[in-house]
């Protein structure tokens, strides 16, 4: 499907080819490029007949390189897709466990969600990184995109729910549930939503309204998984009690308990083409394929040695499942072709033998395995939108990007993992000291592309408050790195659109020269009650003379250099000058507001309020590497 457009040396495993290492180029990683595959099966196209396709048959040589055509293309050659090659592995500056894995809808970045709570985005293309926000307090547990493409939630740890638009602004936040988020899945029509939740239940909620329509309840442990059939109002749900249940989501009645697992049900999934599959996997070792129009298993599907954590379908072909498992493996499975061992007689499936309904399931064996696709547990899986890579996230706080083997290519059967390190390094494939070497590499280019991506979209820096002084900022501006922390800032007095606090003295008071009195109140019925003592006295008059006033203590000194005139507005008395001895200071030439280092008028009048810039389109990414002599154009 993709063609790897090399920049540098080595191939989409990283920079490795052979027993000898080869240094990396540094500013350069290979990118994978769908455009010429789809426009020369646009090109060449033609209708279906019955479903068949006229297109000629690649072959395993390098010459039909050209000839690759995307897997909508080929709807009945499910082995054509099957991802075996190792493309990247794509990991954070700090490193927490991958629970979810998402390709945003069109497809030109993977989303990724840890245990610290973060969302990070990287490139479809070059699987570079590109952005990363906190987005929950807690670990997340669950994200889906609607199927209108306009909108993603996700759940945490906390049994909280948030709203995000397409370019990851939270809009809205509910409570839904007390205990953890395990899954969560749109209806059809995207007017509602189910979570699957450690409470044993399942609710039902109004996605524009944010309120809870109807609980689900019969699991007697906690609900692990759930998904809404793609076109029927229909739910599946999987709970530690070992059992799958189908439910009416406007009745809220289960209809009916399958009980094909022996252990925790990890994954539940409706097959997103055709709708008449569903697939299940549980702690048991093992996946199995239910026929909707039967109600029963029709395949039990083998081959993992630990637990299996995780399952996809493949957008496009029906007969494609990967499933993960808890010790790091990746398995694909042909549902129309059982690769029975060898020594092993295969299986009949229930349609072909006399009696479906009482014929055993057929046992299906991996088409392939990715025995050390990862360290540990795989989390998640996700088919991108075309179908051509595979994104998994594990554990092992790697995010690793799997595609098709192209044709004639070989080498990626024999990498490490396939093999894993030892038997690797045994046929020369892999090298300890190189792959290390080669990771300290891939690290820092990670880092370099976070610093980066950080820099490009830094925020307005945060004024912290000048103390004595409320409103006004402190001389210093932002952190070191120019990022703020959110929140709106304040403004000076006086100064952009908020106004001038109204003064509180009107008229002298009688008896006191130069001392103002107090808007809406008699003056002399005020220095009466300040003269029985009622009242304390009244500070005196900036610039005033202590001694004029009797009882009163002295002011404190003020500095030599203190330089009335340059107060902001509101804050002196009117027609006020300055006292005998003041020399005026000199201007610290701060542009904005005079007197006052590090305040600006410009940047008090921006109001400063934090808003996450807009995400850089794949366009305007690729030319401005271009630009910047990282990649050269594609041919």
């Amino acid at each position: 499907m993709d063609r790897d457009h090399q920049r540098g040396h080595g191939g989409g495993d990283g920079g490795y080819d052979g027993g000898g290492y080869r240094p990396r180029v540094p500013g350069r990683r290979p990118v994978t490029d769908y455009g010429s595959s789809m426009v020369q099966w646009m090109r060449h196209r033609q209708p279906r007949y019955k479903g068949g396709t006229i297109q000629e048959v690649e072959r395993p040589s390098a010459s039909y390189i050209v000839d690759m055509l995307p897997p909508m293309a080929r709807v009945h050659n499910a082995a054509d897709t099957v991802p075996a090659k190792h493309l990247h592995s794509s990991l954070n500056k700090i490193k927490h466990p991958v629970n979810v894995v998402q390709w945003t809808p069109e497809g030109r970045r993977l989303l990724t969600a840890s245990s610290s709570g973060e969302f990070t985005l990287w490139n479809g293309m070059a699987f570079n990184f590109e952005t990363i926000m906190q987005a929950h307090d807690s670990a997340v547990r669950a994200a889906a995109y609607s199927h209108s493409e306009d909108w993603l939630i996700s759940a945490d740890q906390d049994g909280v729910i948030k709203y995000w638009q397409p370019n990851f602004n939270n809009v809205k936040a509910l409570q839904a549930h007390n205990d953890p988020i395990r899954d969560i899945s749109f209806s059809p029509n995207d007017s509602k939503f189910v979570t699957a939740c450690d409470d044993a239940t399942l609710k039902i909620f109004d996605f524009a309204g944010g309120l809870e329509e109807s609980t689900l309840t019969g699991h007697n442990w906690d609900a692990k998984s759930v998904d809404w059939h793609p076109t029927k109002g229909l739910l599946v749900s999987g709970s530690k009690d070992h059992q799958v249940k189908l439910w009416d989501p406007r009745t809220g009645r289960c209809l009916t308990t399958l009980h094909g697992h022996k252990n925790t049900i990890s994954k539940t999934s409706f097959e997103p083409s055709r709708g008449q599959l569903l697939a299940t996997c549980a702690r048991d070792q093992t996946a199995r394929i239910f026929d909707l129009r039967m109600m029963r298993d029709i395949c039990l599907l083998r081959g993992h040695e630990k637990d299996v954590s995780t399952l996809v379908w493949h957008p496009f072909h029906a007969s494609l499942l990967t499933t993960g498992g808890s010790d790091g493996s990746i398995l694909h499975y042909l549902l129309d072709e059982p690769n029975a061992p060898a020594g092993t007689a295969p299986s009949i499936a229930p349609y072909d033998s006399p009696d479906p309904s009482n014929a055993p399931a057929q046992t299906i064996h991996p088409a392939h395995r990715l025995q050390h696709a990862h360290d540990f547990a795989v989390w998640s899986l996700d088919w991108h939108p075309l179908g051509h890579i595979l994104a998994s996230g594990s554990n092992d706080r790697v995010t690793r990007f799997w595609t098709r083997a192209r044709p004639g290519e070989s080498e990626c059967f024999k990498d490490r993992y396939h093999l894993g390190e030892a038997a690797a390094e045994a046929q020369g494939t892999w090298d300890r000291r190189g792959g290390r070497r080669m990771m300290r590499e891939e690290e820092e280019q990670e880092l370099e592309d976070e610093a980066d991506g950080l820099v490009d979209q830094q925020m307005p820096a945060k004024q912290p408050i000048l103390p004595g002084i409320p409103g006004l900022g402190a001389p210093s501006l932002g952190s070191k790195d120019g990022t703020s922390t959110g929140g709106a800032q304040p403004k000076p007095l006086g100064i952009g659109s908020v106004p001038p606090p109204p003064s509180a003295w009107a008229a002298p008071l009688p008896g006191m020269p130069g001392m103002p009195g107090i808007a809406g109140m008699d003056p002399t019925q005020f220095a009466a009650m300040i003269a029985e003592g009622r009242l304390p006295p009244p500070p005196p008059p900036f610039g005033g003379k202590p001694g004029a006033i009797q009882g009163l203590p002295p002011p404190p000194p003020l500095p030599a250099n203190f330089d009335f005139s340059k107060m902001p507005p509101g804050m002196i008395p009117p027609n006020f000058q300055l006292p005998p001895g003041f020399p005026p200071p000199p201007n610290p030439g701060i542009p904005g507001v005079p007197g006052l280092p590090g305040i600006g008028a410009d940047a008090a009048a921006a109001g400063s309020i934090r808003r996450r810039a807009p995400l850089p389109s794949q366009q305007e990414s690729l030319m401005e590497e271009q630009r910047r002599g990282k990649y050269r154009i594609s041919r």
